[in-house]
């Protein structure tokens, strides 16, 4: 007779022996390792990120930049439940609001995101799709970017009453104004690059 075993879920500590330069989410149990991303996700994600900051995240409050009242972070650890369920999205923010300061003496995020932005690559969109928006969602994430850097195209999603809606999205076009921060526009031409 054979009898299958059932791997021991993996937990916090499992994710936290891994190799500092090894990325990696842990949802219910188990790992996702992922490579390091490419130039193309690199320059995506961090030309994204610095235009919404420089309006909506270096400043408290209104500001000649822009609204301000955010904060927001390239990549960092998000506890969607507290060292269970461990996720680093390519962008967050947070309303200031929600989260007065960020953490100073702990690496960990325990305060969920008003938003999150995923820059969609082969080797993680499956995951990304299938087992991280919905765990956004239960969550209370409010607001999802889906970049997908060959289409040139930026997918916005809002909650509402439990699943994810379409908030609009740009696709190739210059300008981008969809919420949570669609008070001000952004030109996409130096996001996407040559």
């Amino acid at each position: 007779m054979v009898s299958a075993q059932k791997l021991k879920p993996l937990t916090y500590d499992d994710y936290l022996a891994l190799p500092d330069d090894q990325k990696a989410e842990l949802i219910d149990g188990e790992l996702f390792l992922m490579s390091g991303p490419k130039g193309r996700h690199i320059r995506i994600a961090s030309n994204l990120g610095s235009m919404i900051n420089m309006r909506f995240g270096l400043y408290g409050g209104p500001s000649e930049s822009g609204p301000g009242g955010w904060w927001i972070f390239d990549e960092p650890e998000v506890h969607l439940t507290l060292d269970r369920r461990v996720v680093r999205p390519d962008i967050a923010g947070w309303r200031r609001e929600r989260m007065p300061e960020p953490p100073n003496d702990s690496h960990k995020f325990t305060v969920v995101p008003d938003w999150v932005c995923e820059i969609l690559s082969p080797s993680t969109i499956r995951w990304d799709m299938l087992v991280k928006m919905p765990r956004y969602l239960e969550a209370g994430v409010r607001f999802v970017w889906l970049v997908d850097p060959v289409a040139r195209r930026v997918d916005a999603m809002r909650a509402q009453d439990g699943e994810w809606v379409d908030a609009g999205s740009v696709e190739v076009g210059p300008m981008l104004a969809l919420p949570p921060f669609d008070a001000q526009t952004f030109d996409l031409v130096p996001v996407w690059g040559p």
